[in-house]
């Protein structure tokens, strides 16, 4: 078994049975992407990717969140240049769209609670997901007055359909795990206790196949599903967002706001 890097920090990595989880670890912050996060999280996937002990990747969050998106208390007087990241819409670090770098390898996302706005992009960029009975899901770029930059309006419309996908976005209102299940959205709906053994028993039946033809296959389908133009367009809109309209002044208040709502729902 490997940690890395050291239990208190930001994004964590242990190895074991050939599984790697990736956990944000940031829970007194809901797991939010600060600067830190954002620049640990391409980095140790991209480890658990190369290693020759891993086959299958998890993403978790230290409970009781997923991830809460971009750490607006941080990034707030910031948050309209985020080069490199990928969440201007432009291709990240490893010169790929969305908040990951280049995989080769199975990635699942194990959603033990929110997930919301960055956070749900992150979900959305798993191959597929496995949800908490906690879990809740959210697109409030509306409400803070932000556009999606890792592929929101490409990748939720394949997930539930384009008409569920602009009733999320345009209410910001989130939705529930076993509304999620019925949508598409998740594979699986387990108990919260249950959420990580049964992602690793999916894993376990991953590994158990030739890797080799694993790998080509999730390589097929990340080409059959890509959808350039729709990354593109919303790259290109979320540039003109930024550029007329983005107010960092106001991101403190819309954050508080979202919060505020989301409790009571």
């Amino acid at each position: 078994m490997s940690n890395t890097p050291a239990g208190d920090a930001v994004v964590l990595l242990d190895v074991s049975d050939r599984i790697a989880t990736i956990t944000l670890n940031r829970p007194a912050s809901r797991n939010a992407l600060s600067s830190e996060v954002l620049r640990l999280l391409p980095q140790v996937m991209q480890e658990a990717d190369r290693r020759d002990d891993v086959d299958v990747v998890i993403l978790t969050g230290a409970d009781p969140a997923f991830c809460a998106g971009l750490d607006l208390k941080e990034l707030g007087s910031t948050a309209g240049n985020l080069g490199g990241t990928g969440a201007d819409g432009s291709p990240n670090a490893s010169g790929v769209r969305g908040p990951f770098p280049a995989m080769a390898k199975p990635l699942i996302g194990a959603i033990n609670g929110v997930a919301i706005t960055g956070g749900f992009e992150l979900a959305l960029n798993c191959d597929f997901l496995v949800a908490s009975e906690h879990a809740k899901f959210g697109d409030t770029h509306s409400r803070v007055g932000v556009m999606p930059g890792w592929g929101l309006t490409v990748l939720l419309p394949q997930a539930i359909g384009v008409r569920r996908a602009r009733e999320m976005s345009f209410t910001g209102n989130f939705m529930l795990a076993d509304e999620a299940l019925q949508w598409g959205l998740v594979n699986h709906v387990v108990p919260h206790d249950e959420l990580m053994p049964f992602t690793r028993k999916l894993a376990t039946d991953i590994i158990g196949n030739e890797q080799a033809g694993v790998r080509q296959i999730r390589s097929t389908y990340g080409e059959i599903t890509a959808e350039r133009p729709g990354w593109e367009i919303e790259s290109r809109d979320g540039r003109a967002w930024r550029t007329a309209m983005f107010d960092p002044e106001q991101v403190a208040a819309r954050r508080a706001a979202i919060q505020a709502r989301g409790r009571q729902q």
